[in-house]
């Protein structure tokens, strides 16, 4: 009997023990296409990107990337079929690189994407400048969704 409740405390602890983990495909489900800290609009606002020909246009309209050693006339980026992309504006700032370099995670909820962006201090003595970034990245096809929302994280 003591051996067996032994062998029960040894199963709960290693159960217990054991890290949650996020599947893969909660991991991999949002990418940045493009991140840019000056093209976008004055108001924060989202577009859905339907096609290719639409899509090459947001990149290269908005989008101050020079690529090296693309001198051709194929475009950098490719549409991807099997995703939704979604063009974001985050509004007008007056000073700070509100650029965003990473999405930790997206999911939706009552109609609303919440995408979630690490938070970035921007503080101090900066040299004033008007900034309009914006932001362009991959959802699952399956999200519906009506407006987009960020929640900075620590």
């Amino acid at each position: 009997m003591k051996r067996l409740l032994i062998l029960c405390s040894a199963t709960i602890m290693s159960c217990t023990s054991t890290p949650f983990q996020k599947s893969s495909d909660m991991q991999n489900n949002a990418k940045i296409i493009v991140s840019e800290s000056q093209g976008g609009a004055e108001q924060a606002g989202f577009s859905i990107i339907k096609n290719d020909q639409d899509f090459q246009r947001a990149v290269k309209g908005n989008s101050m990337i020079v690529e090296m050693g693309n001198d051709s006339g194929t475009p950098a980026h490719k549409f991807p079929n099997d995703k939704k992309v979604v063009l974001y504006n985050l509004g007008m700032f007056r000073s700070g690189d509100h650029r965003i370099s990473e999405i930790k995670t997206v999911s939706v909820k009552n109609d609303i994407l919440y995408v979630e962006v690490p938070y970035v201090e921007h503080g101090g003595m900066e040299i004033q400048v008007i900034s309009n970034p914006y932001i362009i990245f991959t959802v699952p096809s399956d999200y519906q969704f009506k407006s987009v929302e960020l929640k900075y994280s620590k």
